[in-house]
């Protein structure tokens, strides 16, 4: 099974409210107008994903992505696309649409960050930690 995982921090001003993305970032501050973050201070960004996942990826193919923070489960699956870029060393961002750039990692997800529940949102808002599993579906 290919599996990536990505470790990152909860924020203060994580709201959650953004209607067609959800992203993490390297950063280690956001403002609140940042409404796509779920997480900064991100151990990965897409340029540095596994090979197998990048090819599974650019294949077009599914993944099954799974937040965890404290005992939270959340999880919501996307396509890959051959015209990603996979090129960004910041941050990682999942788009319900099909627009891509350097930082997207996947399209046509079936979740932007105003689905993830508001209990996991206001654990992040403490500072909790955040664990994102990216599993390649055949």
């Amino acid at each position: 099974m290919i599996e990536e995982v990505i470790l990152a921090k909860g924020h203060p001003n994580i709201t959650g409210r953004h209607k067609t993305t959800i992203e993490v970032t390297r950063e280690t501050e956001i403002s609140i107008r940042a409404d796509c973050v779920i997480g900064i201070r991100a151990n990965k960004a897409v340029v540095d994903l596994c090979p197998e996942l990048k090819r599974h990826l650019l294949s077009g193919g599914q993944i099954e992505v799974i937040i965890l923070v404290g005992s939270e489960r959340f999880s919501f699956t996307a396509y890959g696309s051959p015209k990603l870029k996979l090129s960004s060393d910041r941050e990682i961002v999942f788009r319900k649409s099909s627009y891509v750039d350097d930082r997207t990692i996947a399209i046509r997800s079936t979740a932007a960050a105003k689905d993830v529940p508001r209990s996991m949102i206001n654990l992040l808002r403490r500072g909790e930690d955040i664990t994102i599993k990216i599993r390649a579906l055949c």
